[in-house]
């Protein structure tokens, strides 16, 4: 999505999510005028690798992978991959949060169609899109369960093993970790799926730290197309809003 900031005055909570790698497909369900929604759970087995640093990732020989950034113990300074590396032209053009307990939409977003600036502006800035910072109220960081529906375009080559790794953090601390399988997607599609995100149980000391701090909990979304590194997005969070 875009690097505009993002604001709710609904309770809402972070993008984070725990491991484990179930067999059984993704629960699919009928979208509002047609099409499939896919639904995603984190995979629950997810093993921490032996810990890596930013800049063991830059100078390491070859592609980076899933396995690579799980050895990542704070949220990067930059970012691993180049917009260009994005060879599969996948474009996420619509977002929303949801409480699943409740039904409640906490946040919504969709990518302005694209002009034919677009190109000017994506050479002035190198990071366009690939950052944005979130406020949300204190309420957030109590949700339980949570489901973020992405909307995303694919360009003219398949996707095989689409995966996207997202961890959190607050200042050095890793919140959790999230892992999730987007499967095969066709060729020049548009496709849409819910990540469930399960969040956990933070301590009320953690909780007022977390507010009385402002965008000092981040978030690093790793996305790989056959175990290889094709995007990496960022964003910041603050839980202050309506105070």
């Amino acid at each position: 999505m875009s690097g505009a900031k993002a604001r709710s005055d609904a309770p809402v909570a972070e993008n984070v999510s725990g491991g484990g790698h179930s067999t059984a497909a993704p629960p699919r369900d009928r979208k509002p005028g047609g099409g499939v929604l896919k639904r995603l759970k984190s995979r629950r087995s997810q093993v921490e690798s032996r810990p890596v640093t930013e800049e063991d990732l830059r100078t390491q020989s070859g592609h980076i992978t899933p396995e690579d950034v799980l050895g990542l113990r704070v949220a990067t300074r930059g970012y691993l991959c180049k917009p260009e590396d994005n060879i599969y032209n996948i474009d996420f053009v619509r977002f929303k949060i949801r409480d699943l307990e409740t039904g409640t939409v906490l946040f919504e977003i969709a990518k302005p169609p694209h002009t034919e600036d677009d190109e000017e502006n994506r050479e002035a800035d190198a990071s366009a899109g690939r950052f944005v910072r979130y406020q949300f109220t204190p309420a957030f960081l109590r949700l339980r369960t949570v489901g973020a529906t992405v909307e995303f375009t694919v360009g003219n080559r398949p996707l095989n093993n689409f995966r996207m790794i997202e961890r959190h953090y607050f200042r050095d601390h890793l919140l959790k970790s999230f892992d999730f399988d987007f499967g095969f997607c066709i060729p020049n599609s548009r496709n849409t799926c819910e990540h469930i995100y399960e969040f956990p149980q933070l301590s009320e000391s953690l909780v007022r730290q977390m507010v009385e701090r402002p965008y000092e909990t981040r978030s690093d979304s790793f996305y790989f197309v056959e175990n290889r590194l094709v995007m990496h997005n960022k964003a910041d969070y603050a839980y202050n809003g309506g105070q």
